[in-house]
């Protein structure tokens, strides 16, 4: 019998699936913006959330949601308002809430891994778990496809949007909490410190082949989605880090685009000598919602 016909792979199957499919439609928009990273600060951020929610015998999930979010709204407000650099702000939220998560759960008293967290444990998701992840993952698609208009607006030329009366300051919070959500939804399937990474590989795969934004992010999505189902296939019979095999088969899924888009250019040069090779930048690409 697969080992598929039982309840957890099927759980963990469908957690990392939503997952791949969430995280690239939200990680388009902050690798526009330059913000590749934040998710690894938000991840840190919830940490601590996960320690409050041990130390009060909560649900950690939900605890390190709400802890996510108001480190993201606080990124942002820093960003917006302060002399202090994106930067500084990330590496805060980076060390300040790594430390305060395992401060807290150490002071708890409990055997909480905190493993299962930081690195995913789809194998332990539960009937409330995913749940949340469904929920948490429909919203996430909601906000993310429904108003991909205005925050690409947004994304793209932050002053055009304000000159254009758009609710620059709303839509940036709304980035900002999605982050929040979509990080701590992949708590349990991805971990807390490798989902940053399907935020941002798949969609850097992406654009090596397309030529617009809606392109890119649809792309993308299935190509996180492929990165999900294909890690947990992967590691299920061959006893491996589900999560890590996520992102590895992502990784290479980049660098087999990345070899085949060079091979591909070197052999059109040598086809058409006085055709200089399409070699648009990212930021070019993702310009260009009309065409896509």
């Amino acid at each position: 019998m697969s080992i598929f016909a039982y309840q957890f792979m099927q759980y963990a199957l469908l957690g990392t699936a939503i997952t791949g499919l969430t995280a690239p439609a939200l990680g388009i928009y902050l690798v526009q913006r330059r913000l590749s990273l934040i998710g690894d600060g938000i991840g840190h951020v919830a940490l601590t959330g996960v320690g409050i929610g041990v130390l009060m015998n909560k649900s950690p999930v939900l605890l390190a949601t709400l802890v996510a979010a108001l480190g993201a709204v606080a990124v942002e407000i820093i960003r917006e308002r302060s002399r202090t650099s994106g930067d500084i702000a990330l590496a805060i939220l980076f060390y300040g809430g790594i430390s305060g998560g395992v401060f807290l759960v150490a002071l708890s008293r409990t055997s909480v891994n905190l493993n299962s967290f930081l690195f995913g444990s789809p194998l332990t998701i539960s009937d409330a778990d995913m749940a949340t992840i469904v929920v948490l993952g429909a919203a996430i698609l909601a906000v993310c496809l429904g108003l991909r208009p205005w925050l690409f607006a947004v994304c793209q030329d932050e002053e055009y949007a304000k000159v254009a009366g758009l609710p620059v300051r709303t839509l940036n919070v709304v980035i900002a909490i999605t982050t929040a959500v979509t990080v701590t939804t992949a708590m349990r399937s991805i971990g807390l410190l490798l989902v940053s990474a399907l935020m941002v590989v798949p969609v850097a795969t992406a654009q090596l082949v397309t030529r617009g934004f809606g392109s890119t992010m649809a792309l993308s999505m299935v190509l996180g989605l492929a990165s999900g189902v294909a890690g947990i296939v992967i590691s299920g019979p061959s006893d491996t880090a589900p999560g890590a095999t996520v992102v590895l088969f992502a990784i290479a899924l980049f660098l087999v685009v990345a070899i085949g888009a060079a091979g591909r250019r070197a052999w059109r040069r040598r086809r058409m000598p006085g055709e200089p090779a399409h070699c648009d930048p990212p930021d070019v690409l993702l310009s260009q919602e009309g065409r896509s």
